[in-house]
């Protein structure tokens, strides 16, 4: 039973890291395992769904110990290059018209601030906001999140978010035939590993 608490109270801790904003005593950083993350898109159309999937890069996020305000900073590094859903030609179409991955080779989210929901250890409903890179432009962009401790020192995150790229300047690849949503929704799941860290 002591046991019992003592794991509750360290999961508690964790995700009370996720919560809290600067204070000099220090800072924590959660890193993404990219071998433990996948990144999923939906695209609808009058004819299906199209499914796709994308790599991430590194992702690493840093934030304060302290409490009070709840800035955040680091980024979510995505590989545009490597976005598929399994068909080459429409993937070709995808990359030389519509992400232009040759020349705009990674998605960039950069977080500024955490917006914490609900805290019922060992999960967290929060929001993470700040900007993101696509495409050679910059936008807003608030990702809801469900957040839950495995461990002491791990984290599994589950987010959902949309991404209006048409509307963000990227090509609306629909005709008179083919109706396209000009908003594509994206799934992450990762796991991560929660560290002290330095500036």
């Amino acid at each position: 039973m002591q046991r019992s608490r003592h794991l509750l109270l360290w999961l508690a801790l964790g995700l009370l890291v996720l919560a809290a904003g600067p204070s000099a005593a220090g800072e924590r950083l959660l890193t993404l395992d990219p071998a433990r993350t996948q990144i999923r898109f939906e695209l609808g159309t009058t004819l299906h769904t199209v499914h796709g999937s994308a790599d991430l890069t590194r992702a690493v996020i840093r934030f304060g110990d302290g409490s009070g305000a709840q800035p955040a900073d680091g980024a979510v590094i995505v590989d545009a290059r490597s976005a598929r859903t399994g068909n080459e030609r429409r993937d070709r179409k995808m990359h030389e018209e519509v992400l232009e991955s040759a020349r705009f080779p990674e998605i960039a989210f950069r977080p500024e601030r955490i917006d914490v929901k609900t805290l019922a250890p060992p999960r967290a409903e929060l929001t993470l906001l700040g900007r993101i890179e696509i495409h050679g432009t910059s936008h807003p962009l608030a990702i809801p999140a469900d957040v839950v401790a495995t461990a002491p020192d791990r984290l599994h995150v589950r987010a959902r978010f949309s991404i209006p790229y048409a509307s963000w300047g990227m090509k609306d690849v629909g005709n008179l035939l083919l109706r396209v949503d000009d908003a594509v929704l994206v799934e992450i799941d990762a796991e991560g590993v929660l560290a002290e860290g330095s500036r």
